[in-house]
């Protein structure tokens, strides 16, 4: 009888582990999706090495939302719409509505970026595949330990993604010489790629989906801080060595001479290093990025319309309906609309200064939800910065709508 007490620690400490681990993948596959591939192999092949040092800045903004965005949830250990709603009337639903109005939207383009991924890999009418994919996430909320499920979905696909997109880099033969000397001396420095890659990272709901399942998995609280901020910078590393390893693949392609179709400069760069099995392994890539997307855009946007009282059973089963709302609009459609995409996109630029705003109040003013813990002013003054630059992203988001 003296066993059971540790083994029961044991179980529920790896099974907090998981979910830990869990957070840290849900947060980066969430980022890399069909629109994170598009982006990064357009932007390698108009500025070729000199997109490496847009690359970097980008992770070291990221780095500056996300420790702050986990720190504050995690600390205070509630969802980011339960706590705006405590700083001021309202807030909370205005957040909600925006991400999940933002993540409704691209859900449809994840799914039909699954539809494009069996495609790719197995030749399948991309309807089928999209429809397949949806039900496959469905699943996974449907299981019995869904939560378990997850978790181990998002790390095997992402870690399969890493490693098929850096056999390609390998195949490619990258300037990685050149590249590193572009990331502190590049020949070109366009702002308009570094601000493009901030949105695509951590905009929308991509910004809470890690933290977000951080509560689930018992790591809150002031006395989890060190925890909660080597995720959180883990998260942002991984989704950045995923970006680094297409730039590299993408880059040594162009590097070789071979002709680009700008159109599809993925799939065509994919297909010039490595034949019919490049274009294969694109497709795997698109797929699980997709499928994975999906997963993330659906768990976070449930999130934002449940509270921490809700029961597991209700929250994956009003996922489970998320999904099939975005599958079946999907399918009537057969593609994700233009209009409401760039809709959904300037709805995801203004969620970002608009929730971390509200963070980084909290984390200055409001110690009553942070259960008394002294916020670290670096942490607030680098928070502060970024989100200035969250401000400008906002305002280039805005654009879009006047134009609809």
């Amino acid at each position: 009888m003296s066993e059971t007490p540790p083994l029961k620690d044991a179980v529920t400490s790896a099974s907090r582990r998981s979910a830990l681990l869990g957070a840290i993948f849900l947060m980066a596959t969430s980022a890399i999706g069909p629109g994170f591939i598009t982006q990064t192999a357009t932007f390698t092949l108009e500025l070729g090495a000199a997109f490496a040092c847009a690359i970097v800045l980008s992770i070291l903004v990221d780095v500056a939302v996300q420790l702050n965005v986990w720190r504050v949830i995690g600390v205070a250990g509630r969802r980011a719409h339960e706590l705006a709603g405590d700083v001021a009337p309202g807030a909370g639903w205005v957040l909600a509505g925006l991400v999940v109005v933002g993540g409704l939207v691209f859900n449809i383009g994840n799914v039909a970026g699954s539809g494009l991924g069996t495609d790719a890999l197995l030749g399948l009418e991309p309807k089928i595949g999209g429809a397949i994919s949806a039900a496959l996430a469905a699943a996974i909320f449907l299981s019995h330990r869904a939560g378990m499920a997850l978790d181990r979905v998002v790390v095997l696909l992402g870690l399969l993604m890493i490693v098929a997109t850096a056999a390609i880099a390998l195949t490619s033969g990258p300037p990685v010489g050149e590249a590193l000397t572009s990331v502190v001396a590049p020949a070109e420095f366009d702002v308009l790629a570094v601000t493009t890659i901030i949105g695509g990272t951590v905009g929308g709901y991509i910004t809470y989906a890690g933290a977000h399942r951080l509560l689930d998995s018992g790591t809150t609280g002031p006395e989890a801080v060190r925890d909660i901020s080597r995720s959180s910078v883990v998260g942002i590393l991984v989704t950045g060595l995923m970006r680094v390893v297409l730039f590299l693949a993408i880059l040594g392609v162009i590097a070789g001479g071979a002709s680009i179709d700008a159109g599809n400069p993925a799939a065509s760069a994919f297909e010039a290093a490595a034949g019919e099995v490049g274009l294969r392994v694109f497709g795997l890539i698109l797929w699980a990025a997709a499928l994975t997307s999906v997963i993330g855009a659906s768990y976070t946007s449930v999130s934002f319309i449940t509270t921490s009282r809700t029961s597991d059973r209700t929250r994956n089963l009003l996922t489970v309906g998320f999904i099939v709302l975005t599958t079946v609009i999907y399918l009537l459609i057969e593609q994700a609309p233009v209009t409401l995409l760039v809709f959904a996109g300037a709805f995801n630029g203004m969620i970002l200064p608009i929730g971390f705003g509200i963070l980084l109040w909290i984390a200055w003013r409001r110690r009553d939800l942070l259960h008394g813990y002294r916020y670290p002013r670096w942490l607030l003054g680098i928070g502060v910065l970024a989100w200035l630059l969250t401000l400008y992203l906002a305002y280039n988001s805005i654009t879009p709508i006047t134009e609809l």
